[in-house]
């Protein structure tokens, strides 16, 4: 049998309020996913924290390359 693979991480429900919220551009929801990643991984294992952190340096690669037009 298999070890567990991920541990699941819960997350607050959305109020009604937040989801009225304006709309953000690609960017912000961009630059939004990487802190949240860097949060996220400081609470994982090792394996899951590698993966959280390869996630948000592929994301920082990516909007920087966005806003400075070069990889």
């Amino acid at each position: 049998m298999r070890g567990v693979m991920a541990k699941i991480i819960p997350f607050p429900v959305r109020s009604k309020d937040e989801d009225s919220d304006p709309e953000i551009d690609l960017m912000t929801a961009v630059d939004v996913a990487i802190r949240d990643l860097r949060d996220i991984a400081a609470r994982l294992d090792h394996p899951g924290r590698e993966q959280a952190e390869s996630c948000r340096k592929m994301l920082e690669r990516s909007l920087d390359a966005a806003r400075f037009g070069a990889w």
